[in-house]
């Protein structure tokens, strides 16, 4: 069977998202996908609730030497920032460590050489990667066809507006997690999307500014950052 599932999407337990699981399965369903990977900054998600028709893959993004590490399918969790020592606890769980959104702020995939030979697979597709660097996913995409290794996708929502921005289209046996996850690992799986505004990005970001209790000078920054998207999503749309 054909799966259409967002492989990077961030709960209210992140520090800057706003939506609960619920929230997350019903709009995933509404928009057509058959799963989402709940993958919280640091924090990963063990015992997530059942859902019919719709599965929710646990994982964790974790922050590293190199970069924001996906860990999908994990059980437990990775507290840890070093990359290797974040990989092996992902594999002892029986997950897959995938590097998101690898070109996001920078253009040298050189830098990543050592971190390839321990990876599951790419993030080809982030619905949020090209705010920065225009051809993110298109340099993504190039890299993991150069290392040999599956791609994936996912919108790497914060926002309800986000859900489904991006996703993984795979064909597997049934929708359960071990079933997906065999058909991930066979580097098979497509990345396909679409490109999230950049106000998103500002708003997760007043989100966090919130929660921390952040001071106002943190909030005068805030609005410049806001500004420059709502530019960005300007030409955008003329493009």
């Amino acid at each position: 069977m054909e799966l259409k599932l967002d492989l990077h999407v961030h709960s209210a337990r992140s520090p800057d998202g706003i939506m609960s699981l619920d929230e997350i399965a019903a709009l995933g369903k509404a928009r057509g996908l058959h799963g989402a990977a709940v993958c919280d900054h640091d924090l990963a998600l063990t015992g997530p609730p059942r859902f019919q028709d719709f599965l929710l893959i646990p994982g964790i993004e974790v922050s590293t030497q190199f970069g924001h590490l996906l860990g999908l399918f994990v059980a437990g969790p990775v507290e840890t920032r070093d990359f290797f020592a974040a990989v092996e606890l992902i594999h002892a769980q029986g997950g897959l460590a995938v590097l998101a959104h690898p070109f996001q702020r920078s253009r040298d995939g050189a830098r990543l050489a050592p971190a390839v030979p321990l990876l599951d697979g790419i993030e080809v597709w982030n619905s949020r990667a090209d705010r920065n660097i225009h051809d993110a996913n298109a340099l993504a995409a190039s890299f993991a066809r150069v290392c040999r290794l599956p791609a994936f996708g996912g919108s790497d929502a914060h926002c309800p507006q986000e859900v489904g921005g991006g996703y993984t289209i795979v064909e597997a046996d049934e929708l359960s997690l071990e079933a997906v996850k065999a058909a991930l690992r066979t580097g098979s799986a497509r990345a396909e999307g679409r490109r999230s505004r950049a106000w998103y990005a500002a708003r997760s970001q007043l989100t966090k500014r919130r929660r921390a209790g952040a001071r106002p000078w943190s909030y005068v920054k805030w609005a410049a950052f806001a500004a420059k998207c709502c530019a960005q999503d300007i030409v955008w749309r003329g493009v």
